[in-house]
């Protein structure tokens, strides 16, 4: 993902410098006349969107993973509709050298404070997302970890009885309500328990233990689930 930033600054840099060519080298022979207030507002507001959105594209787009960036995703496009909109409006005071240095102030200002209002947004909205991403990853930890540890016994597992009995514990636990609360922390510390003498009469290889906690286990996955159902 910082290779691909590193890319974008390229291009960064080649849009800047191209920008600059032509604010400079084209457009007005007499530079009295096209060097005006309003030509230097225009300037310095594209030149403060460029650099502010390269900040903005660093934070959104230098992650460690693709998930993280996604998130990021909609703070990156408002910024770069921004510096669009800088090209238009400080374009705009730039080639109009008549145009009141009031007037090009005020049209800057404008698109500045709406841009800064739609990225304060969309970075609210993403910090929203990845607080809900957090807590979801929070409350599923518990099936989660414990689908894994099931799937583990079927591997270790000594015989073809035995076996079968850690099949049905992992697909009545893979198939539970993944979702977890504190009301269900009493029920999880049961199941944690009895997945504990289940794991440990597996190791044994004592298939009549076995048979015993496999039921266990799933009878208390099962009243897991049906207070999920009620809790919702």
């Amino acid at each position: 993902m910082k290779k691909n930033f590193k890319y974008y600054v390229l291009g960064w840099a080649v849009l800047f410098a191209l920008f600059n060519v032509i604010a400079f080298l084209f457009g007005g022979v007499d530079n009295e006349v096209k060097y005006t207030s309003s030509f230097w507002i225009g300037y310095v507001f594209i030149t403060v969107c460029f650099f502010g959105q390269i900040v903005v594209s660093f934070f959104a787009l230098n992650q460690d993973n693709a998930k993280k960036m996604f998130y990021n995703i909609s703070v990156f496009t408002t910024s770069y509709s921004g510096l669009i909109a800088s090209f238009i409006f400080g374009g705009l005071c730039m080639i109009i050298p008549v145009l009141p240095y009031w007037v090009g102030a005020i049209l800057c200002a404008i698109v500045l404070t709406v841009n800064m209002i739609a990225m304060l947004k969309a970075k609210a909205a993403t910090d929203i997302v990845t607080d809900l991403d957090s807590k979801i990853k929070a409350q599923t930890l518990f099936i989660k970890a414990l689908t894994v540890e099931a799937e583990s016994l079927i591997s270790r597992a000594k015989s073809e009885d035995v076996k079968a009995e850690c099949q049905k514990v992992y697909e009545a636990i893979r198939y539970s309500d993944p979702m977890s609360s504190d009301a269900l922390s009493s029920m999880e510390s049961q199941i944690t328990i009895a997945f504990h003498k289940f794991s440990e009469a597996v190791s044994a290889d004592q298939i009549d233990a076995v048979k015993e906690t496999t039921n266990e286990v799933i009878v208390l996955v099962d009243d897991r689930n049906k207070k999920c159902k009620l809790l919702k």
